[in-house]
């Protein structure tokens, strides 16, 4: 009986683990590809970053209306519909023949993520028991998304150099749609409770969404078209007052997407923070380091695809294996500290490695150390953001800390190329040498802020002194 028991909760958790990989794989599989997709359905340099954004903000804009659809209709439907959503998101991308429709795309397959991912989460803590159970689950759940923005740069440059752009989003269709159909023999069955419980907050999905979306366009449309445009600093008002009218509007509704009282979470909210920070810079060094790649160095999308190859082996093997052990000796505040530490790290030795004519051993370095810091970082964020969190609201605290990481990821990218274009007249092919001086700047920005962003882990309130029962405890009495 437990040998059934147990296979079925390992079956499970290789379930949700491989959905978390998939859609960490379509956040990056794209980068390698963006040369082709520009050059073939006439992006702009500055717009050609919204095939990455687009996905992004549909992603951290529904998050939290994702997060309640799971506390009303049960984890494993929503599981399933936004698998759904998003294999079919993807087919339609793979077809798209101008900008305005892969984007539109990328944002539907954004929309299937905000209902995929706090399903998943939510399916984790009621499948798995508070204490080391459920943190080695987020151990591998942290390390199947880890390893899933590195791979996901390999594979889409093999397939853009062996089959085109389109078949980095056809590749996805068939894992979407199978795990899917896996879900209702693996999965436990929803409560029938489950259906009958809030209603919804539309208003508040509406007023996030539209914010966080004008926030973004501001800062891709700044240096394309001036700050001081309706589009650059208009965009960025009107984000930041609809995000404003948000809280308003959270304080007055009966049902809100976030209940207020979450925010009295001290572990949630700094890992949220951290969360921000953290995937500010992941999201722009990816695009940052594929832009050096491929229009300094002069690879092809599959050379490209392959240099990500140790990042890949490297933050996987760290969040499978330094995670636990440092969670179980440390405890969460220093192992996030020690982990954005390292990344930040990782992202100046990056940049001290470029340089035009330069090697791939030139930064190789930095690739390890990289991909050591973000691996033991990763899994140890959710860690912390469902520490405290009561089981009826795990569903709509990992909703909360996945939007700080959507929006993070989004608005560094804006940021981060921003900061490597300063300078450059985009109307025409600047030199290489300008080209790599905007590069190392953007990554030392993000380097630096990984690492004053390791410091909010402090704010974590201290554990009460209680023994440790075993080693391997991932974070069972941490934080």
């Amino acid at each position: 009986m437990e040998t059934s028991v147990a296979r079925r909760s390992g079956l499970a958790l290789a379930l949700l683990a491989f959905a978390q990989f998939v859609i960490a794989l379509d956040y990056n599989i794209v980068y390698v590809a963006l040369p082709d997709i520009g050059r073939e359905l006439g992006f702009t340099a500055q717009s050609l970053q919204w095939v990455v954004s687009a996905y992004a903000v549909g992603f951290g804009g529904f998050l939290l209306f994702g997060g309640r659809i799971v506390d009303r209709f049960g984890a494993r439907r929503t599981f399933v519909a936004g698998l759904a959503i998003f294999g079919f998101a993807c087919l339609a991308g793979g077809f798209a023949g101008n900008p305005g429709l892969l984007d539109a795309a990328r944002a539907v397959q954004g929309l299937g993520a905000a209902l995929l991912t706090p399903a998943t989460l939510a399916l984790i803590s009621t499948s798995f028991a508070e204490g080391p159970a459920r943190n080695r689950a987020l151990a591998v759940w942290g390390a199947a998304g880890s390893g899933g923005l590195a791979a996901g740069a390999l594979l889409g440059g093999v397939l853009t150099n062996a089959l085109g752009w389109q078949w980095v989003l056809f590749l996805l269709v068939p894992l979407a749609l199978g795990a899917a159909l896996a879900a209702r023999p693996v999965l436990a069955a929803d409560p029938v409770r489950s259906a009958a419980r809030g209603g919804f907050d539309l208003t508040g999905a509406i007023v996030a969404s539209a914010g966080s979306s004008l926030l973004v366009l501001g800062l891709v449309s700044g240096p394309e078209v001036g700050w001081v445009s309706w589009r650059g600093l208009g965009a960025l008002l009107g984000g930041a007052v609809l995000l404003a009218g948000f809280a308003v509007v959270e304080k007055r509704t009966r049902d809100p997407l976030a209940p207020l009282r979450l925010f009295g979470n001290r572990s949630l909210l700094v890992a949220m923070g951290v969360i921000l920070v953290f995937q500010s810079g992941l999201g722009g060094a990816y695009y940052l380091f594929t832009a050096y790649l491929q229009n300094v160095l002069g690879y092809n999308a599959l050379q490209a695809g392959l240099a990500f190859l140790p990042l890949t082996i490297i933050s996987m093997a760290a969040s499978l294996k330094l995670t636990g052990i440092l969670l179980g000796r440390w405890g969460i505040r220093t192992t996030l500290f020690t982990g954005m530490l390292v990344n930040g790290a990782g992202l100046a030795l990056l940049a001290v490695g470029m340089a035009v004519g330069a090697s791939f051993w030139t930064v190789l370095a930095g690739l390890v150390v990289w991909g050591i810091g973000g691996g033991l970082t990763f899994p140890a964020m959710f860690v912390s953001a469902a520490s405290g969190v009561a089981p009826g609201e795990q569903g709509i605290a990992s909703a909360l800390a996945t939007t700080s990481q959507q929006i993070g990821g989004a608005i560094g990218l804006a940021v981060l190329v921003a900061v490597a274009n300063a300078g450059l007249d985009l109307h025409a092919v600047p030199e290489p040498s300008a080209v790599v001086g905007g590069l190392r700047v953007a990554l030392w920005v993000a380097g630096i802020a990984s690492v004053a962003g390791g410091f909010l882990a402090f704010l974590v309130k201290r554990p009460p002194r209680q023994t440790r029962t075993a080693p391997d405890a991932v974070g069972a009495s941490a934080e």
